[in-house]
């Protein structure tokens, strides 16, 4: 499944430790604080607990949509778009 993960953490250390395992986990980062990638479901809810562990859930937030390939083709951009230092056409092609 494809899941876009979006955050909103306080603190930088949490920030770049959620930010590395997103990475870790093969998501694409598409804005400052949003990654999008393919994950299997056991891989998401692995992810889904990490984040848990890490965060302050007293001022902090993490968002995790999972969603299938026909959604994600019905999605429309609008405005900028994406964060082109961060994304380029070769990212994008991988999901458009």
């Amino acid at each position: 499944m494809l899941a876009w993960i979006m955050y909103d953490i306080a603190s930088n250390k949490t920030r770049g430790r959620v930010a590395k395992q997103c990475k870790k986990y093969g998501l694409t980062r598409f804005q400052k604080s949003i990654f999008l990638g393919k994950l299997d479901i056991n891989r998401f809810d692995e992810l889904a607990q990490m984040c848990q562990d890490e965060i302050d859930e007293e001022t902090d937030s993490v968002y995790l949509f999972p969603f299938c390939q026909d959604d994600f083709r019905r999605i429309q951009v609008l405005g900028q778009g994406f964060d082109k230092k961060l994304v380029n056409d070769e990212i994008l092609s991988k999901f458009f």
